[in-house]
């Protein structure tokens, strides 16, 4: 079994800055590439950043220039940096990943989520 674990998450004042990380954790062979989304209420499930195993990352424009994401191999972590933040970042942030468990194929899993909310 895997599992995806998101903390990091709170209230924070415009401006100011948060840091996620997500453990992956089971019977994990090998994990692919990994994701932030993030979802507020009555909207879609939105992607924020993503990392291939390589280091290669993607983001969403909303974010690009404020937000940073990395991971950390060896300890199967992911990480997302969030800098100068506003109200509209504010949503529930889920940790995504591609993951090879031992004795499956490769799978989409996702983290229980963790919220942010920033305050003007």
């Amino acid at each position: 079994q895997v599992r995806l674990v998101e903390s990091g998450g709170g209230l924070v004042q415009a401006g100011g800055s948060l840091r996620l990380s997500c453990a992956a954790s089971g019977s994990i062979f090998s994990l692919g590439g990994m994701g932030w989304y993030r979802q507020t209420h009555g909207r879609q499930r939105e992607l924020v950043a993503t990392i291939t195993p390589g280091g290669n990352t993607n983001y969403a424009a909303a974010v690009k220039g404020r937000f940073t994401i990395s991971r950390n191999n060896a300890n199967n972590m992911t990480y997302l940096h969030m800098y100068n933040l506003t109200p509209e970042d504010t949503a529930v942030y889920y940790c995504n990943a591609d993951v090879l468990a031992y004795g499956s194929t490769w799978k989409d899993y996702w983290g229980q989520g963790t919220p942010v909310t920033v305050s003007s």
